[in-house]
């Protein structure tokens, strides 16, 4: 998860856009000749996508975009603590 590229995910691009990406990530790593490695870096663009979506939400229940970032990034941080 990197924070910074979230923020840039969610400012440059619509939810919509960032979910069919994902979507296509997902599908990828469906076949047979995706490598553990190959799994691990769409793994990564994936995280960091659905950061972004989560963060727009934030954003557009009203916080700043400051707060959401901070809250989503402590969400993440306490689903690996668990």
């Amino acid at each position: 998860m990197k924070l910074p590229v979230i923020k840039h995910l969610q400012k440059n691009n619509d939810v919509e856009k960032l979910n069919h990406t994902m979507e296509v990530l997902e599908s990828f790593c469906e076949h047979r000749s995706v490598k553990e490695n190959e799994m691990d870096v769409v793994g990564e663009l994936i995280t960091n996508l659905a950061g972004a979506v989560e963060m727009d939400k934030l954003i557009q229940e009203g916080m700043s975009e400051k707060d959401a970032a901070n809250t989503f990034a402590k969400r993440v941080l306490g689903s690996i603590d668990q």
